[in-house]
């Protein structure tokens, strides 16, 4: 029996010198509603001086950049070929019975790039995981290499030619200019695609013998990708790399057909405005209250003094001063119940081709919290860190995302329900404004004969941030909780790397550090 794939996914990478990024894969078991909880605690040393001051709640969510979309779908490149649910023979049945709008067909042809997509990512990671190893591989992983590099050069091809004849078959009928425009930017895509997998592949080939049957293999591939590259330069597009140029217009292009083709998987967030029609009503309890006091006042005022004397007259401006105070008073301690109780984003996902709801997102942001035990035991890992804690200055941010999904919604596949991806992206410029220079010199003296010269030295800052994933099913009463520490070193030009700490359990002592040796 398969095991059950994992509620929640996690995957940590740095993007660029600028951007760390969070991959979460979420995937429902079928009860009725799913609630993911996903906490980052950043814990940013006093030296960079960021505060809810400095680093205000609208600069931290603009410099974060959330992409969520559904899974791709996971199918071989020969289910591709003969499966009922393939893309490709879905519109090879439209074609033969025009069951089904133009729309429909435009989306299984994206779709059949994005599975594509992921058939040919696969396949590039399995081969540069065979090819890390030692040069001389083992014969069975040898013969294992050459029947998965010629298995898929040969469904590539099937796939290639059935989709193009698909499309010149497609081209005898009357459809609207914009879906013929549509069909052509997929195949566009789908010739980069292939191009730029086997491309990756036969780079990742450089360590293997130079003799056969890597040689072939090599080959075979490499005449694929011109294959691709030449009905490009045939059909007129300018999505060709030039060895001698900038390549501009083929990364643009790149981008823009990928966005185009899988925006088909992305869900479209409708915004809430939750938390300030909320705040409004607290703002209104406000004003009434401090509408009461001096109304009060005036009454008083009037009973006790006639209307027409100083004591009225001093009395009621007291009465309006108080009252603009309690009001102003009372805003902003509403404002700070909302800012604790209530999210600062809310939004619904929304199907891109079906148009339903199929979940929730809400998002906050918090100051200086108050740190859980279980992230806080997560930071342990040597005597500095554990010590330093509570007497070193640092502040925490904490990030909270929570997502309900209703597996009810979600489209499904031979393969079980759809996941979701929730791609997360931050950009952490803002750490770096107020850091020292990444290097300085220090002083060495040379024992031999004593003199007195400089050596590099490299100022960066470590900065933590604990995860703690949490999920619960409604129907179920199920719950799990893991966490997760990632260190980010950090300097002036950006992040340096990584680190990714084992999770530990609690009373279980701190695993070795990256720079220490394990006993």
């Amino acid at each position: 029996m398969s095991q059950a794939p994992a509620p929640l996914h996690s995957r940590f990478e740095v993007h660029d010198r600028k951007q760390f990024e969070i991959k979460l894969e979420y995937q429902p078991s079928g009860v009725d509603e799913t609630r993911y909880l996903v906490e980052a605690h950043l814990f940013l040393p006093g030296s960079l001086n960021i505060d809810q001051e400095t680093y205000p709640r609208a600069d931290f969510y603009a410099d974060i950049h959330n992409y969520v979309r559904f899974k791709t779908p996971v199918m071989a490149v020969q289910e591709l070929l003969s499966s009922d649910t393939s893309p490709l023979v879905r519109l090879e049945a439209w074609l033969r019975t025009g069951l089904g709008s133009e729309r429909d067909v435009v989306y299984q042809a994206k779709l059949l790039s994005c599975v594509l997509r992921g058939a040919l990512r696969r396949f590039a990671t399995g081969v540069e995981s065979r090819c890390e190893g030692p040069v001389a591989l083992p014969t069975d992983a040898c013969a294992t290499l050459e029947s998965e590099v010629v298995a898929m050069q040969a469904g590539v091809t099937q796939v290639l030619a059935r989709f193009r004849q698909w499309l010149r078959s497609v081209g005898e009928l009357r459809l609207q200019e914009r879906s013929r425009a549509s069909l052509r930017l997929v195949d566009e895509y789908v010739s980069l695609l292939v191009e730029n997998g086997f491309r990756r592949s036969v780079a990742d080939m450089k360590s293997l013998p130079r003799g056969e049957p890597w040689l072939g293999l090599r080959k075979g591939l490499m005449e694929a990708v011109l294959r691709e590259e030449s009905y490009r330069k045939e059909h007129r597009l300018r999505s060709v790399l030039s060895p001698t140029g900038d390549n501009e217009e083929y990364i643009q292009r790149l981008g823009m057909l990928k966005k185009f083709c899988m925006n088909v998987l992305f869900l479209s967030s409708r915004r809430l405005q939750k938390r300030q029609g909320w705040e409004e009503v607290l703002f209104a309890l406000a004003a009434g209250i401090a509408m009461a006091f001096a109304t009060a006042v005036a009454l008083w005022a009037q009973i006790r003094f006639t209307q027409v004397s100083l004591n009225f007259f001093l009395i009621a401006v007291v009465g309006y001063m108080m009252k603009d105070r309690i009001k102003e008073g009372l805003r902003r301690l509403s404002s700070r119940v909302a800012a604790t109780h209530l999210s600062d984003r809310t939004a619904d996902l929304v199907d891109p081709v079906t148009g339903r709801t199929i979940g929730r997102c809400e998002e906050r942001v918090d100051y200086g919290p108050k740190v859980p035990d279980s992230v806080a035991a997560l930071r342990h890992q040597d005597d500095f860190l554990t010590v330093s804690q509570g007497e070193l200055t640092e502040t925490v941010i904490r990030y909270r995302k929570h997502i309900i999904l209703d597996a009810r919604l979600l489209p499904r596949s031979d393969r079980g329900l759809s996941g979701v991806t929730d791609i997360l992206r931050l950009n952490v410029e803002r750490f770096l404004r107020d850091m020292d220079e990444p290097e300085l010199a220090l002083e060495y003296v040379d024992l031999a004969d004593l003199s007195v010269g400089h050596i590099r030295g490299a100022k960066r800052y470590p900065v933590d941030v604990v995860f703690r994933f949490t999920v619960e099913e409604e129907e179920t009463d199920r719950r799990q909780e893991s966490t997760q520490l990632v260190r980010l070193v950090l300097d002036r030009n950006g992040i340096q790397r990584m680190l990714r700490f084992a999770d530990t359990a609690p009373g279980a002592p701190p695993g070795p550090m990256p720079w220490q040796s394990a006993a």
